[in-house]
């Protein structure tokens, strides 16, 4: 069964060289995997809330897609338990647009009739990331004052899904 590589391969911010374009002679890659991000607002987002809160990054880095839908899971349901659907609002202010590329070398008997080697070595798409740079704002939320502590909580809960570290900062009436 074919598993996903580990991000750490993935992580530094490097030259994009994986241009998708709606134009097929302008496309270095052939096809680009749909986004596993679902949903990007989610909660209340017509109501006025007195306070924001934002997970901003602080290093250059490279976000899969699979670990921005597992942050925005688990954040969606901690505050979906005690505020219910309209007590908040939570925005994923990222997407992920950059091609991840694998150049599968193979090892063992009979690898040297299926590998090419480095000789074409643009490798197939295996997923897509976010690249975020330092300072960048990843999620925000809005939500009521009395209701900060479990808002920093699911902030909280959502940055261990992310290979880097954050910091939580409070705004004040902010749309978005």
């Amino acid at each position: 069964m074919a598993r996903l590589r580990k991000a750490v391969a993935y992580r530094r911010l490097e030259r994009p060289y994986t241009r998708y374009s709606k134009y097929k002679k302008m496309r270095f890659v052939r096809a680009r995997p749909v986004c596993r991000v679902v949903r990007f607002d989610m909660g209340n987002a017509q109501k006025e809330f007195e306070t924001s809160l934002h997970l901003v990054c602080r290093s250059d880095i490279q976000i899969r897609d699979n670990a921005l839908e597992a942050a925005r899971q688990t954040s969606n349901r901690a505050l979906e338990k005690v505020l219910g659907k309209t007590g908040y609002h939570l925005k994923v202010r990222v997407y992920p647009h950059h091609v991840l590329r694998e150049n599968p070398l193979a090892a063992g008997a009979g690898a040297d009739r299926m590998s090419t080697g480095m000789a074409h070595s643009f490798g197939k798409v295996i997923g897509i990331a976010a690249r975020i740079k330092k300072g960048q704002t990843i999620m925000s939320l809005r939500i009521n004052k009395k209701d900060l502590e479990l808002g920093r909580k699911a902030l909280t809960k959502a940055s261990r899904k992310f290979p880097c570290q954050f910091t939580i900062l409070q705004g004040q009436k902010v749309a978005f």
